[in-house]
């Protein structure tokens, strides 16, 4: 599999100085993902933790119900990039034909290709959830955050996302260039452990667009904790679904848009 990070020997200019440093540079190639041996996506992003991308991505584009609709996953590596062929149940397919899609992935968009708009923000179900947690809480972990970003640390490119459980554990931390993949990665990984998503809250190291909020809500993930700013579809989104969406989530404090369940106490 292709490297994560690459070194580089830039040369450092400042005012007063000039040197050569070596520094680490994070990868990004693109993946294509087909289903069921036909192409319908091709998304940029880090190379590694593939697999639960995958998996994150089919559910979070709706294209499968849940991890048992995957009937085999395979990841490729070829010249140009990177391949995940997935195998999903009959059903799960003839749905995949109605969207009639074919991406071409950016980092900075996730809707890059959708040829009809009533695809693009797909009904949401009200998220179900009994859990409530301490604002405090939300905001300590968003803090204890930066120290699990790994390779972020190396390269200062990668975004994250996590999972925090009620009393601010960190069970798991996904990295990507793309701050949807990394949810996306982040969703697929709780797939497979079967970490129940009504448990616990996501952070994420980005701004909070309504896609964001979508993947939250069609995993079931009730609160969204992002270190950046909101949009005011992502707010609505969060209102329609019952998903408690914080933003700006800094070492000043945070702001709590929405929690129409009551999730936060104060």
């Amino acid at each position: 599999m292709r490297r994560a990070i690459k070194e580089y020997h830039p040369l450092i200019w400042r005012p007063d100085s000039q040197k050569t440093e070596k520094r680490p540079v994070a990868s990004e190639v693109p993946l294509a993902l087909e289903y069921n041996c036909i192409s319908h996506a091709v998304m940029m992003i880090s190379p590694f933790d593939i697999k639960d991308f995958a998996i994150g991505f089919s559910l979070t584009e709706g294209i499968i119900d849940g991890l048992e609709n995957i009937m085999d996953l395979t990841i490729d590596e070829k010249d140009k990039g990177l391949v995940a062929a997935l195998e999903i149940n009959p059903d799960c397919f003839a749905r995949l034909d109605k969207f009639n899609r074919t991406m071409a992935g950016r980092t900075g968009c996730g809707i890059c290709g959708t040829d009809r708009l009533d695809h693009v923000i797909r009904p949401l179900k009200r998220t179900k959830s009994q859990l409530k947690v301490k604002a405090e809480v939300v905001y300590n972990s968003m803090q204890n955050l930066s120290k699990l970003q790994i390779k972020n640390k190396e390269t200062g490119a990668l975004h994250a996302a996590a999972f925090v459980t009620a009393e601010g554990k960190i069970l798991c931390v996904r990295e990507d260039i793309g701050r949807h993949n990394a949810l996306d990665k982040l969703i697929g990984h709780m797939m497979q452990k079967k970490i129940n998503p009504a448990d616990g809250f996501a952070l994420i190291t980005s701004r909070c667009s309504f896609e964001m909020v979508h993947k939250c809500a069609t995993f079931g993930i009730p609160l969204l904790a992002a270190v950046s700013a909101t949009t005011g579809l992502a707010v609505t989104l969060a209102e329609e679904a019952g998903l408690t969406l914080i933003a700006f989530t800094r070492k000043e404090g945070m702001n709590i848009y929405c929690d129409p369940e009551n999730r936060i106490i104060l």
